[in-house]
């Protein structure tokens, strides 16, 4: 029964997360993007690696529906309530303790990162395999964990390249312990190689590309990390885990500190480390997310070796106290929740939660990338006004005439509204939207004769107005939640070979800024 208890919370979250979405918001702006790198495969895109569009390509070939699409996340999601309960088990924890772990992860931040289709949710699997398979080596000394580590470190790579800051921390804490003995072993060479073979496709494309990665990076930091204040990113690691902060920091404590866990030191010693580097590197909040769930295993292990003395028959009056502090402790997490609840699952309209702002802004729920607080939390903003945009875009793409419509170009100002476009009117016959931002910079077909330009932008200016023999406003996104509110669809006829080159060198422009100089393909 014990075996099975893992399970059964796995798959009440995989199959919870279909319950609680509202019909009232849209996918999110990443999503989309992800959607449509898997129409174009590769090893590499400038946002991340291939892994996300391998899923990507995976949810459109299956149909693309909200099904689908979710289907990663809430896959993920209950993969690593697994494997956190399990760990829990192998440390030899009964029924209460690996209860609590999964406790811990169900009322706590994860419960909204594996709601959506982002890399979080693999990162978080990731790591947590990661150190799942270096905690069992640990036990074992059985060399293919040390194989389960190197196959995490390759998919991790994968999938976001925060994978290598925590590769960093796994160095840092096997040096610091009596496990440098590893760094002598066949083994764990042969994981690294393991790991390093499974990266070197996208590795490669990075080279053959002019290492966009460093742009990307340089990028983050100047337009969101440079936001990111020291006060704001420890706050968020305790509300993030708040529900559970008197299980992971006793598990840490224990680690770092306790005779029992000794051996498993390094563990401790890779979160703290992970967890310092992203706060030296001015990382955001949630990039910590993936060191937390090894702690609630560890932690639910020392409360349940705490409470041990409770059942000695010599202390018959603390035996009845037990019950009472076990249900106490897995029920805290939950009973929490609720607190944080309109953050974690989008089942209230807008004007409800635009309607919190006063209460929860404080908190910086409600503070955006720009360092700005907004009407909604900046991931409910990004999930409004989509399929208004791509409903009034298919609409000025029918106003043209029959004669044009083949050589139409449609241009959005970033991914997230090209994405968007490109999913809802999948079934129709328009041509794919495009941008200059991100990878689209690679799908951008470059073309001298153009007859028509749809614009989704801001309102354009009298210059560019001018290039063409009529240009009018045909709509412009009005939800006012949205955070594209306001975007303005433009229809431009017969624009002149002027503006079609500059177009042309905007995007050479574009690309070399992420490759360099123009470099044989």
């Amino acid at each position: 029964m014990n075996r099975l208890l893992p399970l059964a919370f796995a798959l009440l979250k995989f199959a919870s997360g279909y319950f609680l979405t509202s019909p009232q918001y849209d996918l999110h702006r990443d999503e989309y993007l992800y959607l449509n790198q898997g129409r174009h495969l590769a090893w590499g895109y400038l946002e991340v690696p291939p892994l996300m569009a391998a899923q990507g390509w995976m949810s459109m070939a299956l149909g693309g529906s909200f099904f689908w699409v979710k289907f990663w996340p809430f896959l993920w999601g209950a993969a690593t309530l697994y494997l956190v309960m399990r760990l829990a088990q192998r440390l030899g924890g009964g029924w209460f303790a690996t209860a609590l772990a999964g406790t811990c992860y169900l009322g706590t931040a994860f419960a909204r990162l594996n709601l959506l289709f982002q890399p979080n949710s693999f990162e978080v699997f990731g790591f947590l395999f990661c150190l799942y398979g270096l905690a069992r080596y640990v036990q074992t000394e059985r060399p293919r964990f040390l194989y389960w580590l190197g196959l995490g470190l390759g998919l991790g790579l994968l999938n976001k390249y925060t994978t290598l800051f925590f590769i960093a921390a796994l160095g840092g804490a096997l040096l610091l312990t009596p496990w440098r003995r590893l760094l002598g072993q066949r083994d764990f060479w042969g994981a690294a190689g393991l790991a390093l073979l499974l990266w070197l496709p996208n590795v490669a494309w990075q080279i053959r590309h002019g290492v966009p990665f460093l742009h990307h990076m340089q990028l983050l930091h100047d337009t969101q990390l440079v936001h990111v204040e020291a006060a704001a990113f420890w706050k968020m690691q305790l509300l993030m885990c708040i529900g559970a902060v008197w299980v992971w920091m006793p598990g840490l404590l224990a680690l770092l500190q306790g005779r029992a866990l000794q051996p498993y030191r390094v563990v401790g010693l890779v979160v703290v480390f992970g967890i310092g580097l992203q706060a030296l590197l001015h990382g955001k909040d949630y990039y910590t997310l993936g060191y937390y769930p090894v702690l609630f295993s560890f932690g639910a292990w020392w409360w349940e070796q705490r409470l041990r003395p409770f059942a000695r028959p010599s202390r018959p009056s603390a035996l009845a106290w037990r019950p009472v502090v076990q249900v106490a402790l897995l029920s805290l997490p939950l009973l929490l929740m609720p607190l944080m609840l309109p953050f974690i699952y989008s089942l209230r309209p807008p004007a409800a939660m635009a309607a919190l702002r006063p209460r929860y802004a404080p908190l910086g729920l409600y503070r955006w990338e720009d360092g700005h607080d907004h009407a909604l939390p900046q991931d409910y903003a990004d999930m409004r006004g989509w399929r208004e945009m791509a409903d009034k875009t298919w609409a000025a793409y029918q106003s043209l005439p029959d004669s044009v419509r083949a050589h139409t170009l449609i241009k959005c100002d970033n991914y997230g509204q090209a994405s968007a476009l490109n999913y809802y009117n999948a079934h129709r016959p328009m041509p794919p939207a495009q941008s200059f931002n991100g990878s689209f910079l690679y799908w951008y077909p470059v073309r001298e004769d153009w007859q028509a330009v749809i614009l989704v932008d801001d309102e354009p200016d009298a210059e560019l107005i001018s290039h063409f023999a009529s240009c009018r406003a045909f709509g412009r996104v009005e939800d006012p939640y949205a955070r594209e509110k306001g975007a303005v669809i433009t229809v431009g006829i017969k624009p002149d070979r002027a503006i079609i080159s500059r177009a042309n060198g905007e995007h050479r422009a574009a690309l070399a800024e992420w490759e360099g100089p123009a470099r044989p393909r």
